[in-house]
């Protein structure tokens, strides 16, 4: 009989025991996953990406101008292996004049590079890259894309997708095709779908690339946007944050206006011989942009780029152009 309730004691006294292991693992699992989700709200829905604009690459050996195109495969090279030696850099955008001359081979050269590539890429036209009446056409160009790059996917020179949930990317076709010129529009068909996709995506973070920038760096007619107030006009109807980034000037500036950041990124083969490395911290009531402005490593060429380039501190910057944190509010 003692024996009993000895036995029944022990089994009450482990039940109770089990009981409490279990309660206080509940309580740990809890606390952990309650730390994970407080970790995960103040870090937020971080997005890395690299901007890479007017390589101009050539299989030229002489250089002829401010642009050194000669040196255009070592400074894309250099480039390249600094944007693989980021961590967690989730794609690269080219944004226009990926070739100096628009021919096939030297696409398929520029190619090879870009290839090279660990993370996806993507890009956009520029007014170097398509040949009015001959040589490479828009959908020339549009499919070697296709057939060469495994996550380039698009039907039309102007597309979007999504990188990761909470962003939209937007990629725009700025270049006039129907004659030569320097200047750059948005089609009326292009800007009618521009406000559709918009319109799906009021509650991202909207990152839109294009070659010919919505707001000038510096005032040159002759390479503007022709209809830039009508494509600002689109945009700024929307409050979600939105940045727009672009070429062609081959300057370094940056103008936030209210909830649209324009960030205007140099060349890659004329002073300052840089690109752009940006990262998102996309939390629940702000958006924080820090925009890393990176030189490629070959000094000695930049050194001379730099004596070739006439007004070469327009094209450097100011501290507030090449980089820093930007933030936009959310409304």
């Amino acid at each position: 009989m003692k024996n009993q309730r000895r036995k029944i004691k022990r089994k009450n006294k482990e039940k109770f025991v089990t009981k409490l292991i279990n309660g206080i693992s509940v309580i740990i699992l809890a606390g952990v996953m309650f730390l994970g989700l407080k970790v995960y709200s103040a870090s937020g829905n971080n997005l890395t990406f690299a901007q890479i604009s007017d390589a101009h690459y050539s299989s030229a050996t002489t250089n002829t101008s401010y642009r050194l195109t000669a040196e255009s495969g070592e400074l894309l090279a250099d480039a390249i292996t600094q944007v693989n030696e980021t961590p967690n850099v989730d794609f690269v955008m080219f944004t226009g004049d990926m070739i100096n001359t628009p021919y096939q081979k030297e696409l398929m050269s520029f190619l090879t590079y870009a290839n090279r590539l660990k993370m996806p890429w993507y890009a956009v036209y520029g007014n170097h890259d398509i040949c009015v009446g001959g040589f490479l056409s828009k959908k020339e160009y549009l499919d070697i894309l296709n057939s060469h790059n495994k996550n380039f996917n698009f039907q039309k020179p102007y597309y979007s997708f999504s990188p990761q949930k909470g962003y939209k990317v937007i990629g725009l076709d700025s270049i006039i095709d129907t004659r030569i010129t320097t200047n750059g529009e948005i089609s009326a068909t292009q800007l009618q779908w521009l406000d559709k996709e918009l319109s799906k995506s009021k509650n991202d973070v909207v990152l839109i690339f294009l070659h010919v920038p919505l707001i000038e760096p510096l005032h040159s007619p002759g390479h503007a946007l022709l209809n830039a107030d009508e494509v600002l006009k689109v945009i700024n109807k929307y409050k979600n944050p939105i940045a727009v980034f672009s070429g062609h000037y081959h300057t370094t500036k940056i103008t936030q206006q209210r909830n649209v950041l324009h960030v205007s990124t140099p060349s890659l083969v004329s002073y300052p011989n840089a690109f752009r490395i940006v990262k998102i911290n996309n939390q629940k009531k702000k958006v924080t942009f820090d925009i890393d402005f990176k030189e490629t490593r070959f000094k000695d060429v930049q050194k001379r780029a730099k004596m070739m380039a006439f007004g070469s501190k327009a094209y450097y910057g100011a501290d507030e152009d090449r980089g820093g944190t930007y933030v936009i509010e959310k409304k």
